[in-house]
Formats: structure tokens, C-alpha cells, sequence
């Protein structure tokens, strides 16, 4: 299973991060516990909705279900990212607004609001573009999408902190589709339960690398338990788009 995603994502593989512990400071019983403890990369179970052809991998730890795979190829993956583009945008957060450190634009079908941090956005119509993205995800995972959100990162310097996609809007325990493209960049699940300074128990974090042209499937109930974000990494000059297919449920008014 590793061998094939090494060779699908060459130069971007995914990583789980994982600090082994060293040989002789734990005892056998220590060091099987630990193992079930962390993160574990394995194919995806066959019995699911996901397309074959492709090389799921699953991604599981405590409370976090992800499916993974390179969803396009090179040569597809290299003209979407030049088509994609996105608007500046300001969130308003404890009473100020800011300017978010990235380009950030919504698209939907008609009628659909989502609030994020503060800002109700209205996205604006489908474009061929994302239609033909969008279809994809939903010809391979099986879930349909009436919603995206789309986060073009300039270089390494453009980040997004911890947060969980958990707003009210989103159709209960529907997953959340990320497809990535440029730039590989870190991507840090963290367990709510240990975040802060004294945090309530340890989890290890999940890290994970995102090849150009792939798809992360959050599944239920990841983003209940789990922040994700994208941390500053100055070495990196080359742009990420990054657009997360969601399922909206219309307002009432």
C-alpha cells in the first residue's frame, strides 16, 4: 500500500508523522500500546462507496476517518490549477476585521448562505471549472456537493490556522471533500482534546503532505473531534489552491 502512493505522489507522498519511540526505553507491552495509539495509512475497505481504479489509502486514528487519493493526473492537475482563482476577502473576528493571509472565493448552487467566522457568504453560480472538479468527487466518492469553498495560498507564507469545518449549515454527518492543487504544503490534524497550553490528554497529531491533483474525504465524525490547519512554511514559494466540496442545507426564511 505505501509503495503504491509512493508512486503515485513522487515528489509530495503522504506522511504520517509518526516519532517512533526508542528501542529498549519502553517495555513490549508499552510499545504495543503506543502503536494502537497512532495514526494507521491503510488501503480503503472494500465494501465502501469509493470508485476503484483509483489507490484509496484510509487514514484512521482516534475519532478521525479520512480516504485519500490522487484524483487527477499531472498534466490535468497542472491546467486546473492555472484556471483556478480566488477573491480577497476580510473575516471579522471578536468585534475587528481582518484580512485573511489568503485568496478566498465561494461558489454554490442558488440560494445557499454559509457563515465562517463571523461572515455570511453568498457563493456566486457554478463555473465549468468547478462543475467539472466537483463532478469528479462525486463520480468517485459517491456523495454529491452543492457548495465550495476555494483557498489559493500565494507561497509558503499563506496559512490557515486550527479550526474545524463544523458549521451549522452542513448537512449533518456529511463528509467534506478537499481537493488540493500546486504547492505540497503540511497538513496537521489535532485532536480538541490536546490543544492549548495544558491540554486535558495527549493525541498525537495526524500530519499529513497533499499531493498536486488529490482528494482527502473527511468522513464523520472527523471534524467533531479533530482541528486541521496549514501551518506558515517560508521555504515554500510555489501557490496552493485548495477548494473543499461541501453539502449545504438551505436556510429557512
Amino acid at each position: 500500500m505505501e509503495r503504491v502512493a509512493a508512486k503515485k505522489t513522487e515528489r509530495c507522498p503522504l506522511e504520517e508523522g509518526k516519532e517512533e519511540p526508542e528501542k529498549g526505553d519502553a517495555s513490549q507491552e508499552e510499545e504495543e500500546e503506543s502503536r494502537k495509539k497512532r495514526p494507521r495509512t491503510e488501503k480503503a475497505e472494500t465494501d465502501s462507496n469509493l470508485a476503484e481504479g483509483y489507490h484509496w489509502q484510509k487514514i484512521q486514528a482516534e475519532s478521525l476517518d479520512c480516504d485519500y487519493t490522487v484524483l487527477f493526473s499531472r498534466e490535468e492537475a497542472d491546467s486546473l490549477l492555472f484556471l483556478l482563482a480566488g477573491d480577497l476577502s476580510r473575516v471579522h473576528v471578536y468585534g475587528k476585521w481582518h484580512r485573511i493571509p489568503r485568496k478566498q472565493a465561494t461558489y454554490g448552487d442558488e440560494g445557499l448562505t454559509y457563515t465562517f467566522a463571523g461572515l455570511t457568504l453568498s457563493p456566486k453560480p457554478w463555473i465549468p471549472v468547478l462543475e467539472h472538479i466537483r463532478d469528479r468527487v462525486t463520480d468517485v466518492t459517491g456523495h454529491a456537493f452543492n457548495f465550495v469553498l476555494i483557498n489559493r495560498y500565494k507561497d509558503g507564507c499563506d496559512h490557515i490556522g486550527e479550526h474545524r469545518d463544523d458549521e451549522r449549515e452542513l448537512a449533518p454527518k456529511s463528509p467534506i471533500a478537499s481537493v488540493s492543487f500546486g504547492a505540497c504544503r503540511d497538513f496537521f490534524f489535532r485532536h480538541r482534546d490536546s490543544r492549548g497550553k495544558e491540554p486535558s490528554r495527549p493525541v498525537e497529531v495526524v500530519k499529513l503532505q497533499l499531493a498536486h491533483g488529490s482528494l482527502l474525504m473527511m468522513n464523520h465524525p472527523t471534524n467533531i473531534h479533530w482541528y486541521h490547519s496549514l501551518p506558515v512554511r517560508k521555504g515554500i514559494l510555489a501557490p496552493r489552491v485548495n477548494l473543499t466540496f461541501r453539502n449545504i442545507v438551505f436556510s429557512k426564511r
